[in-house]
């Protein structure tokens, strides 16, 4: 790509077109509703560019072979929905333990369980608490609409091998299905080098990346290098307000929520309700130090999410201690509307 356009794009195939754009050249990968755009995109168009696409036999199979092609360096990714992304888990794990970039994208439905296949953000504690087994983390970015998914699956790509680490991008149904106009800016490349990488040991000295420690003490000293680098990753934090200056009330979501409600903030506005809008796009890392510093002059806030309450504990976490946070949940299987979310608003604003 060498230069600006915008088409009409369908959320799914923003997020495919952001990682080709973006260097992706292996693409494995399950079908699953209400994702499937993705692996059908990469199919066509990566062996078009010298690409390897392949649909493995399980979403296991296809989160080893992402381990696999991201230790050789490779930029990689995968892509499922809810129960999907459950079963990769364990490689996800072994990915953040042996530090091997990839990016995994999840355009969440509805659970527990099969579910549904309506939108739901009821994987928020498995994105952004690690999700496997072990003390581990994944950075998190949530977009909330086919621009962001293009925009963002480009930067999960780059913050993927600057930590050498896993990245998620939690959509949903909504933001995969929704078909609206996307500038496809040219990538701008990021020098990462990688003497990690597994290239075969021709000329070089032997070396294996692995996350077993076995040794006496020698797991500890791995597990606290992996926390400092979760640490660092704070100078990542992303989030966008909204009419926010003057507010006496700051709605805080994120993802299709956050568009949807914002329409209901304009409502408030309208009847003259000071409401504004607090919206991660970072849910990991956090970005509770913008939250606190806000609620250090504002003392209320209203977490609007479309599960029974999951990052209202990262707000609570993050506001000074004499904030009040209010809390509507959405439990999957439908969709709020911004009629329905401008009567919430009014029923805690005072």
């Amino acid at each position: 790509m060498t230069k600006t356009t915008t088409d009409l794009v369908k959320g799914n195939e923003a997020v495919a077109m952001g990682a080709i754009a973006a260097g992706c050249r292996f693409y494995f990968g399950y079908p699953i509703t209400p994702q499937n755009d993705i692996p059908e995109y990469m199919s066509k168009h990566l062996p078009l560019i010298g690409g390897t696409f392949i649909q493995a036999e399980s979403e296991i199979a296809s989160i080893n072979m992402l381990l696999g092609a991201g230790a050789t360096g490779a930029r990689a990714m995968t892509s499922s929905s809810s129960p999907g992304i459950s079963l990769k888990q364990e490689g996800i794990s072994y990915m953040a333990g042996s530090e091997i970039p990839g990016v995994i994208v999840n355009m969440s439905r509805s659970g527990p369980g099969l579910g549904g296949i309506s939108p739901s953000q009821g994987d928020y504690f498995q994105a952004t608490r690690g999700g496997g087994h072990g003390d581990y983390r994944t950075l998190v970015l949530a977009p909330f609409s086919a621009q962001e998914n293009y925009d963002l699956t480009m930067r999960a790509f780059d913050l993927a091998d600057k930590y050498r680490n896993p990245v998620v991008v939690l959509g949903d149904a909504l933001l995969g299905q929704i078909k609206e106009p996307v500038t496809l800016t040219p990538y701008e490349s990021q020098e990462f080098p990688k003497p990690w990488a597994l290239t075969g040991a021709a000329g070089r000295k032997k070396q294996y990346l692995k996350s077993l420690y076995l040794t006496e003490g020698e797991l500890t000293v791995h597990n606290w290098h992996l926390f400092q680098k979760y640490q660092s990753m704070e100078a990542e934090i992303d989030y966008r307000t909204y009419l926010v200056d003057d507010a006496d009330l700051v709605v805080v979501s994120f993802g299709s929520v956050a568009r949807i409600i914002k329409s209901s903030i304009d409502m408030a506005r309208g009847q003259g309700l000071k409401v504004g809008l607090f919206r991660p796009i970072t849910l990991y890392p956090f970005p509770k130090e913008p939250l606190r510093e806000l609620s250090r002059r504002l003392g209320r806030f209203f977490v609007v999410e479309l599960n029974t309450g999951q990052m209202v504990e990262d707000v609570k976490l993050s506001v000074d201690k004499e904030a009040q946070v209010d809390f509507y949940g959405r439990p999957p299987g439908s969709i709020p509307t911004p009629n329905e979310l401008f009567e919430e608003i009014k029923k805690v604003y005072r």
